[in-house]
């Protein structure tokens, strides 16, 4: 069933109800997961309600070393690609995975372009004699869409791309153009470099871009754009739902070689924080073995540009306690029908950390560390709750109402952060 875009809410829609993008990041998984571990991985994903999978249609340029040599286009005895010469195999396996994981119930957003294939982009040196000519964009892609649209993909025209020459944006213009020329229904969107923000107005200006998709990333000096970002999309889209679709990762050391790796609480506040920002259509989790579908005693050398350090082996970082977080924010997107949250200026006096969004019903604060609060707010009408993230303890929340129309929201009885929840008294 194809997803859709309810432009006025700016969420997701599948089956006339509300969608909410929870999806795994999977970059490599064409080309090092065999048929055995992919079904392993889809069994565990399912069950901790992940509904999308993001994936690289081509060989993703910083995966980890793989035995299996597969290669979506025929090599040439100095290993770089005849972009006129499709492997055959390589799709027919890519279709065989995407039978099997919209069996379990998941859609397919599938990354087109990854920026190395393209140039003049940020990762231009990766591939720096084997770019794909622009006119053999336009095949390949009529190929990919013609091929998988049985499985209602949504597209990622680009990979973790910038926009610096006209060359470089006429790229994702022809593979745009050409997704829509032969599926308008599909949705599409541009997977951008991390903390960019800015897209080409021919993007933003034109009707084919479906939804917006930011990186707030892997370095640890710029997390607050996790929030800064969704708030800026939002206010400027138009229309469009908003995904952080590539928060920092879990277990992924700080880039740029710096010391030291983000935990469980890194990712879970990165998700909260882009979720009342004005990226509550969706979010998506990524873990350090994972996206690079890493195993134990392969390589994993050509990332000198990234500065990563060694990921877990892919069976181990499956099992992060992350990715539940992920599962339980989604859980209580649907629990307390939390679909169309606008963001909301109503925190006094307190750090941008801190952030709340709400609808006609519930408020929601998503607090990182204690404290007390105090809202712009008359809190008459709600009743709160406020839940422990870690143990997902759920509190009776007393509150107190000020003569000014303001709510003070007292020290919670928890350590670590929390979710405070406000519904209306019907």
């Amino acid at each position: 069933m194809t997803i859709k875009i309810n432009k006025q809410e700016k969420i997701f829609i599948k089956n006339n109800k509300p969608f909410f993008y929870l999806a795994d990041t999977v970059w490599s998984a064409f080309t090092n997961a065999t048929l055995e571990e992919w079904e392993d991985y889809l069994s565990y994903r399912k069950k901790q309600g992940f509904n999308v999978l993001q994936i690289n249609m081509l060989r993703q340029w910083d995966a980890s070393g793989s035995n299996l040599n597969l290669h979506p286009f025929k090599q040439m005895e100095d290993g770089t690609y005849d972009y006129g010469s499709m492997d055959i195999e390589y799709f027919d396996r890519a279709e065989v995975m995407l039978e099997m994981a919209v069996k379990h119930g998941f859609t397919p957003a599938l990354v087109l372009l990854w920026c190395n294939y393209v140039p003049d982009t940020w990762a231009d040196m990766f591939q720096a004699d084997n770019k794909i000519p622009l006119e053999n964009v336009e095949p390949y892609v009529e190929y990919v869409v013609q091929r998988y649209a049985k499985f209602s993909p949504i597209y990622l025209v680009s990979g973790d791309s910038n926009f610096p020459t006209e060359r470089s944006i006429a790229y994702y213009e022809k593979a745009l153009e050409t997704v829509k020329r032969i599926s308008p229904e599909s949705v599409t969107t541009l997977h951008i470099q991390g903390r960019l923000r800015e897209i080409p107005d021919v993007f933003t200006e034109g009707r084919d871009l479906d939804f917006y998709m930011y990186q707030s990333g892997h370095n640890s000096q710029f997390q607050p754009t996790a929030y800064e970002i969704a708030e800026y999309l939002y206010e400027s889209s138009e229309g469009r739902p908003v995904v952080n679709g590539e928060p920092c990762y879990e277990e992924i050391s700080y880039s740029r070689n710096i010391y030291g790796r983000f935990t469980r609480f890194d990712v879970r506040k990165a998700a909260w924080q882009s979720v009342l920002a004005g990226g509550a259509s969706g979010i998506t989790y990524g873990a350090h073995g994972i996206w690079s579908w890493h195993k134990k005693g392969q390589s994993f050398g050509i990332v000198e540009g990234e500065g990563f350090d060694t990921p877990y082996d892919w069976r181990d970082a499956l099992k992060f306690e992350g990715a539940w977080d992920y599962s339980f924010l989604k859980y209580l997107m649907e629990l307390y029908c939390l679909h169309g949250l606008k963001p909301l200026d109503i925190i006094k006096d307190k750090s941008k950390e801190i952030r709340a969004a709400g609808n006609e019903d519930t408020i929601v604060i998503y607090m990182p560390v204690n404290t007390k609060l105090k809202l712009e707010l008359d809190s008459s009408d709600y009743v709160f709750t406020t839940i422990d993230l870690v143990n997902r303890r759920f509190s009776q929340t007393e509150v107190v109402a000020t003569e000014e129309a303001n709510t003070i929201i007292p020290l919670h009885d928890f350590t670590n952060d929390v979710l405070i929840i406000g519904t209306r008294n019907n």
